[in-house]
């Protein structure tokens, strides 16, 4: 029997009167993409921010392959195989795609090379280039990342996110702020870059469209719990999801 990539049991966290999660239990298999839904304040970045070591839980476990991570820095986190992109763009504005891709890297390697003398390295500029091809954006490896369309940005946000080859990817809001022409064609591009590294993908997505298109499961929060975990259909005709979920708020969360 195939056993979680990430196995998370038993999470609370607490930001004073508010239970942001309450005994949240999620396991990770290999290869799979998961959607999260939920409204503002659900706890679902929370749930991202602790796995990813940006915020320790209160009580329970997060097991990364066996081992446990609770403690961890999120660097730490990321060399073990777990990455992640933000809903607005970690990027340098005023690096190219390149150079931007090029840093990550180093910084994952902890290659002792002083200051920006990194973006002459040509080891790392061509894996750079690589990852662009990988995700379409030849073209723009030379832009600066502050010129770049919404979507052009997230896209690099996320292969960025993915030069490490990790094990588990997780995606905040990937589509928000782009059109509704690009949306497709950027998730289209991550689960084919993803799928063929078979990296472990969730995301938190407040369109549906894209939720019941590519997930293969989905995890409904509320209030700081995991109201259902399933396949999209069930998940998506719930009767509680769709008077608490969907039709509250499909928008924003």
């Amino acid at each position: 029997m195939t056993s979680p990539i990430i196995a998370a049991k038993g999470l609370r966290k607490r930001f004073g009167a508010v239970v942001a999660a309450n005994d949240v239990n999620v396991d990770i298999m290999p290869g799979t993409i998961s959607g999260l839904i939920g409204t503002n304040g659900a706890g679902k970045t929370t749930f991202i921010n602790m796995i990813t070591g940006y915020l320790q839980p209160d009580e329970g476990s997060i097991l990364l392959n066996g081992q446990e991570i609770v403690g961890r820095s999120p660097r730490e986190i990321t060399r073990l195989g777990v990455a992640r992109s933000f809903q607005i763009p970690q990027l340098f504005d005023s690096l190219t795609a390149i150079e931007n891709l090029a840093l990550a890297e180093s910084a994952l390697e902890s290659k002792g090379i002083g200051g920006f003398a990194i973006l002459s390295d040509k080891a790392l500029e061509k894996k750079a280039g690589e990852t662009l091809e990988r995700f379409g954006l030849e073209r723009f490896g030379h832009a600066l990342a502050g010129t770049m369309p919404e979507g052009v940005r997230k896209l690099l946000d996320i292969a960025v996110a993915m030069v490490g080859s990790p094990s588990v990817l997780f995606l905040d809001e990937p589509t928000s702020g782009v059109s509704s022409e690009e949306k497709f064609p950027i998730m289209d591009r991550v689960i084919a870059a993803t799928r063929a590294d078979n990296v472990s993908v969730l995301f938190v997505e407040h369109d549906m469209e894209i939720v019941r298109r590519y997930s293969d499961r989905v995890l409904a929060f509320f209030e700081g719990r995991v109201l259902i975990d399933d396949k999209p259909d069930v998940v998506m005709n719930d009767e509680q999801v769709r008077t608490l979920i969907i039709g509250e708020d499909k928008t924003h969360g």
